[in-house]
């Protein structure tokens, strides 16, 4: 007991105490796990989804060991990076739904963001929705991240609750065994496939604007193939201050 008692002293800590400078070391550790993670979304934006371990580490300005100390591998990088970029889709998504006045005015809005933000860096986007084919077998995702799957999962969620409340609005109750109920996932489906279509496509190509597709697609789902040809309805203006809400960045998300 002498011995440690003086021990205890000599470092100020107490039986069960967290060592001070333990926990400083954990706070060091992990902001510098997070920029990394920073510096290695940059250097896929830059450079492209495919970038090496040795470019992401060549323009972090740093060695490559460094990123294999706190990721493990580029696998482990990767996840990383798509965590953060999803989560903070995620609080957009539903920031800019929770912000609408109805049902469908949600539904524009989250279209419209989601295709914002994938435009605002398609690298970082690519990079952190698709798993290499050397880390998908067996997956049960589809090739794509588990946060990702998630992700999907609880905006359908969300999608659903404001699906249920717009049938409930216009009088409509479907029997539980209905095709209705698909809905939500099959809007996910369409959205994704053809917003992802649209980032692919070819430089210089003429496509048209995420503001226009997103209503697009969004008449689409709401009252089908009409829709298509149906005329683009102007873009309200902001009628208020909190209504002013500039395009979200994957690339630049907050610093914590």
């Amino acid at each position: 007991m002498g011995i440690v008692n003086t021990a205890l002293k000599a470092t100020g800590g107490t039986p069960g105490a967290p060592d001070g400078r333990a926990t400083r070391w954990d706070e060091h550790r992990q902001q510098r796990r997070v920029n990394l993670i920073r510096a290695a979304r940059q250097a896929v934006h830059d450079l492209g989804p495919q970038v090496s371990m040795d470019e992401i580490a060549a323009h972090a300005g740093t060695s490559k060991s460094v990123f294999y100390r706190y990721f493990g591998d580029k696998n482990g990088l990767q996840v990383a990076v798509g965590e953060r970029a999803i989560q903070f889709m995620e609080r957009e998504l539903l920031t800019a739904a929770e912000a609408s006045d109805s049902a469908l005015d949600g539904l524009f809005a989250m279209v419209s963001v989601y295709l914002r933000l994938a435009e605002s860096s398609p690298h970082v986007y690519a990079f952190s929705t698709r798993l290499p084919p050397e880390a998908t077998a067996g997956t049960p995702s589809g090739g794509q991240p588990a946060a990702m799957a998630d992700f999907f999962e609880r905006i359908a969620a969300v999608m659903d609750v404001h699906f249920r409340d717009y049938l409930r609005q216009q009088g409509r109750s479907p029997g539980a065994n209905s095709a209705t109920w698909y809905w939500p996932r099959a809007a996910i489906g369409m959205v994704r496939s053809a917003g992802e279509t649209w980032l692919g496509t070819a430089s210089g190509t003429a496509r048209p604007d995420a503001t226009r597709l997103a209503r697009k697609i969004t008449a689409w789902l709401t009252v089908g193939l009409d829709g298509t040809y149906a005329a683009d309805p102007p873009t309200p203006e902001p009628s208020s201050e909190s209504d002013q809400h500039t395009d979200p960045s994957i690339l630049e998300q907050e610093q914590s």
